[in-house]
């Protein structure tokens, strides 16, 4: 439901902004009326000069996973062991379902951006399986006296 409401709440604002308008409604037996909007031209214009800004230079983004990963150090090794293989399991079902969703013969054209999400997934998927493989086999691993060490070496003092 909360889904839903914040459909309708963006619809909301591109038409009070002026992006977009009602153009009909319709009724289906048994259904509620569900309005069917259009993008004005002030619509097409910003549309047109935000996919013309954002395509070619990365936007400034700040995910949460990235974030979450500065701190790994306050677990223990194994306990982000443990947390990233359940990402990579979440991931993976993530993937499947993109995959799955595609109709068959459906021109490459429209599968674009789940063509780009499935690269992104698999990317990182490989990464995670790697840093897992790390934390396994110790490769990867810190404990108090290492963080401090690390710390002494490279803070700087005035």
């Amino acid at each position: 439901m909360a889904q839903r409401n914040s459909v309708y709440q963006a619809l909301e604002r591109l038409v009070r902004d002026g992006l977009a308008r009602p153009a009909s409604t319709t009724r289906e037996a048994g259904r509620p009326e569900r309005t069917i909007y259009e993008i004005t031209e002030s619509g097409t214009d910003t549309m047109h000069r935000w996919l013309t800004g954002m395509l070619p230079a990365p936007a400034r983004e700040f995910p949460e996973f990235p974030a979450a990963l500065a701190f790994v150090a306050v677990l223990a090794p194994a306990r982000v062991r443990e947390l990233l293989t359940e990402r990579i399991t979440a991931q993976a079902r993530r993937l499947a379902a993109i995959r799955e969703q595609a109709p068959p013969g459906l021109p490459r054209l429209f599968l674009i951006e789940d063509e780009y999400r499935a690269a992104m997934l698999t990317a990182e998927i490989e990464w995670l399986r790697g840093v897992v493989r790390d934390l396994a086999d110790g490769t990867l691993t810190w404990d108090r006296a290492m963080i401090e060490q690390t710390l002494a070496e490279f803070s700087t003092s005035p």
